[in-house]
């Protein structure tokens, strides 16, 4: 409505500066999500990246991104989202690392035409990790018969509660690098001639933002509100997007829930939480 209004009003009266939406994509990757948990997926931030790319006036939207990383999956496909909306829309996209944009995190921000990182920050880490438990020799201990049956030889691969076979550690390998062979091209071709001859380019290391300059993975040091006000000017407005919270019965999840789904939901949120906890822990944060 003050949009609107502002409209209405003489150039001369309307108010001057920019506005910059800005959207905030925090969390580790993963596909789904519940009432107890919080992560980043194509499905609960396309409605965000829509809002913001819908401020017709915005010559550019701003993504302030703190995530370890996830699913190489949901990654792409919310940097394929941004990056459509801002060539349907013409418009810039910067995005601002703050703890980290890790893995899966510098995917997304590969979506930037600038990334712009703090000097503390992690960026890069570009590679492909799969992380599981072997719990045969525990099952033995306690007793316990695993049983499975299948149809299909390969149905059972990397069981948990089998010991390790040499042929499913090779074909998940290939799958990793098969993987890791797509980031890599998304890299290259995001970030060009800016990129440095470094050997662990690609490796899976990780750097703070000051190197990550340096190796061109980011293209300057800053924060979001000082960079864009020098960017577009002093009376430049930062408008952080959010979607609708509803009604504060629906918001909780109170009414109409039963007490088993809430109990799976929190057992859900606490496995994702250590899920996520381990991501961080990767970066030393």
């Amino acid at each position: 409505m003050r949009r609107l209004f502002s409209r209405l009003l003489p150039r001369s009266m309307r108010p001057s500066g920019v506005t910059i939406p800005v959207i905030r994509l925090q969390g580790a990757i993963m596909a789904g999500g519940g009432q107890f948990r919080q992560n980043l997926s194509i499905a609960n931030t396309a409605g965000l990246i829509e809002k913001a790319f819908a401020v017709k006036d915005a010559p550019a939207v701003a993504i302030a991104i703190n995530s370890p990383g996830g699913s190489p999956v949901q990654s792409r496909l919310i940097y394929k989202r941004i990056r459509d909306l801002a060539e349907e829309k013409n418009k810039r996209v910067i995005v601002f690392v703050e703890d980290a944009a890790a893995s899966g995190g510098y995917l997304i921000a590969l979506a930037g035409d600038e990334i712009i990182a703090d000097p503390s920050s992690i960026v890069g880490s570009i590679g492909v990790i799969s992380a599981s438990f072997g719990f045969q020799d525990l099952i033995k201990k306690i007793g316990v018969e695993r049983r499975v049956h299948t149809a299909g030889q390969n149905k059972s691969v990397m069981d948990p509660f089998k010991p390790e076979k040499k042929e499913d550690v090779e074909r998940i390998k290939a799958l990793q690098l098969e993987i890791h062979d797509t980031f890599i091209d998304l890299v290259k071709e995001r970030r060009g001639a800016k990129l440095a001859n470094h050997p662990d380019l690609f490796t899976g290391l990780f750097w703070t933002g000051k190197k990550g300059l340096e190796l061109g993975l980011v293209d300057g040091l800053g924060d979001i509100r000082s960079f864009l006000r020098q960017r577009y000017g002093d009376k430049t407005k930062l408008q952080l997007v959010s979607m609708p919270k509803g009604l504060f019965g629906r918001r909780l999840g109170i009414f109409g829930s039963k007490l088993p789904e809430m109990t799976a939901s929190a057992a859900d949120g606490l496995v994702s939480a250590a899920e996520e906890r381990a991501l961080w822990n990767r970066l030393g944060l």
